[in-house]
């Protein structure tokens, strides 16, 4: 399946967004520009280092891989509007320790999520290819901002933690917008702060549905960032070709795809 990926045969034809001059390049952050599955990985079995007892036998991946499903679940329940933000925490943490027969309160739930996030927060990083993506589109001219699903003040101490404030013009929440990606109303309100078009835009995101396709669908040029060879569902891979959504495997080809969809 091709995603307009750099190196193939080109399309026989792009939608006229693609054409257009592109004056600001959209970021999301999670696993995008930070690099958050690392952290996560990180920081659960360094937690589960001191914790202990009945989690001293757990397999580090498949404990790894569980918090990282509850994750997912819960995260997006937050999104969903079926939790609030210390809700998504408390349950993930409740979940986890319910498949080691821990059972937690609510009190319990939510200092057990703390004790974990000092480790998560310790191994907050960005990916290596982040910052020398960003000087290149700063030094040719193009604006940059972030639209980012989640609470705006935990996502802009994750961006001040790693040196991303001064880079980045403009932060869009969905926890402060009340919508989320892939929703069209977070990319067009995106591009109206910046006051440009979304034909003049492009975002660049980890998820190809929520990110490269939701963006395209809003009117700016998607771009999916794949960093781990995922597979693809084929209604995703058909809305992608539709969509001209553009993949890469890194930040580095970012100005060289930029360039080509001028």
């Amino acid at each position: 399946m091709r995603l307009g990926a750099r190196g193939g045969r080109r399309s026989p034809a792009r939608p006229a967004h693609c054409r257009a001059v592109r004056e600001l390049v959209l970021f999301d952050l999670d696993d995008t520009l930070f690099a958050h599955r690392e952290a996560v990985d990180d920081g659960i079995l360094r937690h589960l280092a001191v914790v202990q007892g009945p989690f001293i036998a757990a397999d580090p991946v498949s404990a790894q891989q569980l918090w990282y499903d509850l994750e997912e679940e819960h995260y997006h329940s937050y999104l969903a509007g079926r939790l609030d933000f210390p809700g998504q925490r408390r349950e993930r943490a409740r979940d986890f320790c319910a498949a080691y027969d821990v059972v937690l309160d609510d009190d319990q739930a939510s200092a057990w999520f703390e004790a974990y996030f000092t480790h998560y927060r310790d191994s907050w990083r960005l990916h290596d290819d982040a910052l020398s993506c960003l000087d290149a589109l700063a030094e040719s001219g193009v604006r940059i901002g972030l639209i980012t699903n989640g609470n705006l003040a935990f996502q802009s101490e994750k961006i001040r933690r790693v040196g991303l404030a001064g880079r980045i013009e403009h932060v869009i929440a969905s926890g402060e917008l009340g919508v989320a990606k892939p929703d069209p109303r977070i990319f067009q309100h995106a591009c109206s702060v910046f006051d440009v078009t979304p034909s003049a835009a492009m975002y660049v995101g980890d998820r190809l549905r929520t990110d490269a396709i939701g963006a395209a669908a809003a009117g700016l040029a998607g771009v999916w960032i794949d960093r781990r060879a995922a597979s693809v569902a084929p209604a995703d891979a058909a809305d992608a070709a539709r969509l001209a959504v553009q993949r890469v495997t890194g930040l580095a080809a970012l100005p060289a795809v930029l360039a080509a969809l001028a």
